[in-house]
């Protein structure tokens, strides 16, 4: 008896006429409730039965597939689990096919059928083994694609749709002499595919060769074919001497019997109950079942494994607005606005909305907290602000060389007058923020700003160059402070202050308003002539006695290291102010000399400091020895727009004294028409100054008593007349000096010459230049 008919009698029993019913014996009734067990036991779930296996390996079975008797819906879904190879392994019903997965979500089962194959040796075909599979309830997918490997091969397959008529598809697969083979290639040449078509439950496989693969048993012995899972297949030239794979997995859609879901609604078995339903998308045969909409399970049971209610909420799968509270409810999900707010709480819906007195209670809550907010960050802002300018002034001071400032000042006991510590705020102010039009020079190390200060002082202040300063810079900078720091003599400009806490460190110097030598005697037109030989004189005594006071007098004697009319500042009564103290060096008592990197501008460099790199007093006397030269001549001391014996200033003075020229090379705004014993006496001076050998210099001490000498003789004699008292020393210079003079050696002259200072050329040497 079949379930159904199960059914038909108890409806029978049921509707028996009321006068029979009672005459029901105890036995009847006994019949009765038997029938009804068996009748709801087959429309349970058969999984419930204490045999049936809920898994068999790695695959998880789940009604209506079942392994046992009554645990599944139809033989289509029997399961059998084979465990005499060790691992268990579920076959399909009761084949040889191994299912892979099953999925009554999607209503897919994944299996992997054994490959058809067919092979040939020299005497011909030695084996064939092609597939025949018919189902009921299943159907193959159309997600599988048919394959055929081989170089003679012709494979297809017959396949039926219920009681339609046959289907025949296929493909020939060949490997021509001249054919390429490539890899993950299906296109006929050693592989060949082609799709599936949809809804057949029934497949015939079968193989041929047309040639019995007589002309490439070597290459390819065997033809194969098979259905799979279309992107679970890669095909290689290997699988056509060797096909390795004896399995291949392909997919099976699945659905309940052959009747819809309105005609399978009426039959006592439908399987969709509880909170699942029957899936109208679906266009059979056969129906399928799907959990309701906020459910999910196995839509074909009603127990535990069954559709159950999703919590929307426990999973945040819901649009209930931040402020709003999620419900729970079978199948979905509400959401609750709080107290205050009203709505449906979605936010795809009305939302929650504040009431009146709501909106009154946030706005006033919202504008309190603003105001204290902004309070807050306003007050931790002016904080940060404070600790990060005091920071950044720390980090300043530190990169400008504040420390090894301090170290040096005290490692020097503090003997010299501390400098003023200037404010940022007060130099901006001194120089109008560092307008473009305060700055009145700029030289290598930095520029010069015009400023007024508080008290009405004017000052040169000057700003570092390169932010970015190298340790040397640094060390430079730190040198002039402290030089100029110990440093007091009227002929050497006075450092009043400085500030290291900005990215570029500033040093404020006392203001000289009549620029620089190099103005006076090279630069500026129409001053020239008012340039007298009393005056250059007078300044080239001053700068000398301001050198002689930095190598002799000074607490630790000082070279200047780039002595020339550039760093020479002059004030409104002309008075000489030697400046720009970067490039200076300290000289320890107990040296004489000290070996440093050659640092300097060309045409002022010391030849023998250039050659040896031993720095000496020397080397400052050889530079004054050419600031000489510019007075007495007024030209620059390097010049490439002179012809090629002119170029170096200093050789071709000396030149021109040798041959008896001096008169020639005098600057022309003195306007002599002979040599005046002063200029006779400071050229002498000059030649000596600019000898090779430094020990043949004399000192700057010498130097500048010797210049005082001549200085205070011009006074006394003034104005000037117009013949030398000293005949002799006047016709020496005119006629030349003989080849046994100090400055010459084997008749040849040893100093310098062009094509020396040519290859002096190629040095990179930084120039020094004031810029005040």
């Amino acid at each position: 008896m079949t379930k159904s008919s199960w059914h038909v009698d108890i409806r029978a029993l049921i509707t028996l006429p009321q006068a029979k019913t009672a005459k029901i014996t105890t036995m009847h009734l006994k019949i009765l409730i038997a029938i009804a067990t068996i009748a709801v036991l087959g429309s349970a779930n058969a999984q419930d039965y204490p045999n049936c296996r809920s898994s068999c390996g790695n695959v998880n079975i789940t009604f209506p597939f079942g392994s046992g008797k009554g645990c599944y819906h139809s033989s289509d879904f029997l399961v059998t689990c084979n465990k005499s190879s060790g691992e268990p392994i579920p076959y399909f019903r009761e084949s040889n096919i191994v299912i892979s997965n099953m999925s009554t979500s999607k209503s897919e089962m994944q299996i992997s059928p054994i490959v058809s194959h067919d092979c040939y040796n020299e005497s011909g075909r030695v084996e064939s083994d092609q597939r025949i599979l018919t189902l009921r309830d299943f159907r193959i997918s159309s997600k599988n694609k048919f394959v055929a490997i081989g170089c003679d091969t012709n494979a297809r397959f017959r396949g039926r749709r219920g009681n339609d008529s046959d289907i025949f598809t296929g493909c020939i697969s060949s490997c021509g002499r001249n054919s390429t083979i490539t890899n993950g290639s299906c296109s006929g040449v050693g592989c060949c595919e082609v799709a599936v078509p949809e809804g057949m439950n029934v497949y015939d496989i079968s193989l041929g060769s047309f040639n019995n693969h007589e002309n490439i048993t070597d290459f390819n012995p065997c033809s194969y074919a098979f259905f799979v899972e279309e992107g679970k297949f890669n095909f290689s030239m290997t699988d056509i001497a060797h096909f390795e794979s004896e399995r291949m997995p392909m997919l099976l859609d699945w659905a309940i019997g052959n009747l819809t879901c309105n005609q399978a609604k009426g039959m006592g078995n439908f399987l969709c109950r509880g909170n699942s339903t029957c899936d109208q998308d679906y266009g059979g045969p056969g129906y399928r079942c799907r959990c309701r909409e906020g459910y999910e399970g196995n839509p074909y049971v009603v127990d535990a494994a069954g559709c159950k209610d999703i919590d929307e909420c426990d999973l945040r799968n819901h649009d209930c607005e931040h402020d709003a509270h999620c419900v729970n409810i079978p199948g979905n999900y509400t959401c609750t606005c709080r107290e205050g707010y009203s709505g449906d709480g979605r936010k795809a819906g009305t939302g929650c909305t504040a009431d009146e007195s709501t909106v009154i209670k946030i706005g006033l809550g919202i504008s309190v907290s603003a105001i204290i907010l902004l309070i807050f960050v306003t007050w931790l802002y002016l904080i940060l602000q404070k600790r990060k300018l005091m920071m950044l002034r720390e980090k300043f001071f530190k990169q400008n060389g504040g420390i090894m400032l301090q170290q040096r000042i005290s490692g020097d006991r503090g003997s010299r007058d501390q400098a003023r510590v200037f404010t940022i705020d007060e130099l901006k102010k001194a120089t109008n923020n560092f307008d473009d039009t305060r700055i009145i020079g700029k030289g290598g190390y930095g520029t010069v700003y015009k400023g007024v200060l508080s008290d009405n002082r004017i000052v040169a202040i000057k700003k570092s160059m390169l932010p970015d300063q190298t340790e040397t810079q640094i060390e430079q900078f730190i040198n002039e402070v402290l030089i100029l720091s110990q440093i007091n003599h009227r002929n050497v400009v006075k450092l009043i202050g400085c500030f290291l806490e900005t990215e570029v460190p500033l040093l404020v110097y006392e203001f000289i308003p009549n620029g620089t030598l190099s103005d006076h005697i090279h630069n500026v037109k129409g001053k020239s002539s008012a340039f007298t030989w009393d005056i250059r004189l007078r300044i080239a005594t001053e700068t000398a006695e301001a050198l002689s006071y930095l190598h002799s007098s000074a607490s630790v004697p000082i070279i200047h290291r780039d002595v020339k009319p550039m760093n020479i500042l002059l004030d409104e009564n002309y008075v000489a102010k030697v400046a720009d103290f970067g490039a200076s060096k300290l000289i320890p008592i107990d040296q004489i000399e000290l070996a440093t990197i050659v640092q300097g501008t060309l045409g002022y460099l010391d030849p023998e400091y250039l050659q040896t790199n031993q720095l000496t007093d020397k080397s400052d006397v050889y530079s004054f020895g050419v600031v000489l030269v510019e007075l007495l001549t007024g030209k620059k001391a390097l010049s490439f727009d002179r012809p090629e014996a002119e170029r170096n200033l200093a050789i071709y003075f000396l030149y021109s004294l040798k041959e008896g020229r001096l008169l020639q090379v005098l600057d022309e705004h003195l306007q002599l028409n002979d040599i005046p014993s002063e200029i006779i006496q400071v050229s002498r001076l000059a030649e000596r100054c600019l000898r090779v050998k430094g020990d043949e210099r004399p000192t700057m001490k010498e130097v500048a008593i010797e210049l005082q000498g001549i200085l205070a003789s011009m006074i006394q004699k003034h104005p000037w007349v117009e013949s030398s008292p000293n005949e002799n020393e006047g016709e020496y210079l005119l006629k030349g000096l003989t080849n046994d003079d100090e400055y010459t050696n084997g008749g040849s002259i040893s100093i310098v010459s062009s094509s020396t200072f040519d290859s002096m050329s190629k040095h990179t040497i930084l120039p020094i230049a004031s810029g005040r």
